[in-house]
C-alpha cells in the first residue's frame, strides 16, 4: 500500500530534480556570454543621434569583451524593418536593436509585423537627445511666442520640416500645434539632414530638429535656436529657454533612444547587457563625447525601460489621434 505514495514521491524528486537542471543553464549563462560576435541593428541611417550612440555602445562593449559588436544599419519603414528583424531573431543575446521615441509612436500609426511589447524585451533606455526650435538665421523672429503670434495670423502659411512622420521632430510641432491652437504645414523628409538642408536654404520656415542635426548650422550661425524641448536648458545652448519658459508648460519631449532584445532572452543575459551599457555610457569620456552632440546619458535598468515604454506608448497615442496624424 506505500508503494503508490513512494513513486509519487519519487517522480516529484525526479520532476524537481529534472527541473533543477533545465533551470541551470539559466543562472550561469551570462557566465559564457559572449563567446561570438555581437549584431547591433540601427534601424536609421549613418549619421544621427542613434548611430553615434550604438557606435560607441559597440566599440566600447568590444573592447571590453573582447567581443566584436557589428553596428548594422538597416533602415526604412519608420525604422520598422530593422526592428522586425531583431523581433524575429533568435532569442540568445547576440542579435539587439537600438530604437528610438518612433518606437513607440508606430503601433498608433502603422500596422507592425511584430508586437513591439510581446515580441521585443526591454534592456536599457541609453540615451535621450532634445529637440530644438530653429528657423533660418535670415528669419527675423526672435522666439516661440513670436512664431505662435505670426502662426495666428498667417493659418497654415508656417511650414516645419521634420526627418518623416512620427519621428520626434514631426511630434514635437504636433504638440505645439495643439496646446496653442496655431495651425502649422508639416513637410516630411526622408532624414533629418534633408530637412535641416531645406531650412537652411529657406525652403521652409523652420523645423522642431534634432539637438544633434542642428548644432552645427546653429554653431556656424546659420540658424537660430528659438527653444528647446527638454525639461532644462541645454548645456550646449544654456542661453536658449525650454518650450516650457517660452509659456508651454506642458510640453517636454527627449527623443529617446534604447536598446531592445527579442523576447525570452535569459535574464541574466539581459542585466548583463544592461549593466555594461550603462557603464559605458556613464563613464566620463563617452559623456564628455555624447554630451557635444547634445545626447543626455539615460542608462535605466530594464525594468524602469519597461515602464517607461507602456507610459511613451499612451502618450504618443494620444497625440497621434488628437493631432489626427495619418501616414501618408
Amino acid at each position: 500500500m506505500r508503494f503508490v505514495p513512494m513513486m509519487c514521491t519519487a517522480a516529484a524528486l525526479m520532476t524537481a530534480t529534472t527541473a533543477g537542471f533545465a533551470q541551470a543553464p539559466d543562472k550561469n549563462v551570462a557566465a559564457t556570454y559572449p563567446n561570438r560576435p555581437i549584431r547591433l541593428v540601427v534601424p536609421v541611417p549613418p549619421g544621427g543621434s542613434s548611430d553615434g550612440v550604438a557606435r560607441i555602445v559597440a566599440q566600447k562593449l568590444g573592447d571590453s569583451w573582447r567581443q566584436q559588436v557589428i553596428v548594422d544599419n538597416r533602415s526604412g519603414a519608420a525604422e520598422i524593418i530593422g526592428t522586425d528583424i531583431v523581433a524575429k531573431a533568435t532569442p540568445d543575446g547576440y542579435t539587439l536593436v537600438l530604437v528610438s521615441l518612433r518606437f513607440s509612436v508606430n503601433p498608433s500609426l502603422l500596422k507592425l509585423p511584430y508586437d513591439p511589447v510581446k515580441d521585443l524585451d526591454p534592456v536599457t533606455m541609453s540615451a535621450a537627445v532634445g529637440n530644438v526650435l530653429v528657423v533660418n538665421a535670415k528669419t527675423p523672429v526672435k522666439s516661440l511666442k513670436e512664431v505662435i503670434a505670426l502662426a495666428k495670423q498667417k493659418p497654415s502659411e508656417l511650414t516645419f520640416a521634420s526627418s518623416g512622420i512620427g519621428g520626434a521632430p514631426h511630434l514635437v510641432g504636433e504638440f505645439v500645434a495643439l496646446q496653442t491652437g496655431i495651425k502649422l504645414t508639416h513637410v516630411a523628409y526622408k532624414g533629418g539632414g534633408p530637412a535641416i538642408a531645406d531650412l537652411v536654404g529657406g525652403n521652409v520656415f523652420m523645423s522642431f530638429a534634432s539637438m544633434t542635426s542642428a548644432l552645427p548650422f546653429i554653431k556656424a550661425g546659420r540658424l537660430r535656436p528659438l527653444a528647446v524641448s527638454s525639461k532644462e536648458r541645454s548645456p550646449q545652448l544654456p542661453d536658449v529657454p525650454t518650450i516650457g519658459e517660452s509659456g508651454l508648460p506642458n510640453i517636454v519631449v527627449r527623443d529617446w533612444q534604447g536598446v531592445l532584445a527579442p523576447h525570452g532572452v535569459p535574464r541574466p543575459i539581459v542585466d548583463k547587457l544592461s549593466t555594461e551599457i550603462g557603464r559605458i555610457l556613464r563613464h566620463s569620456d563617452n559623456q564628455e563625447r555624447l554630451t557635444a552632440m547634445g545626447i543626455e546619458v539615460i542608462a535605466s535598468t530594464p525594468d524602469e525601460f519597461r515602464a517607461a515604454l507602456a507610459s511613451e506608448i499612451q502618450r504618443w497615442a494620444k497625440v497621434v489621434k488628437d493631432a489626427n496624424i495619418k501616414m501618408e
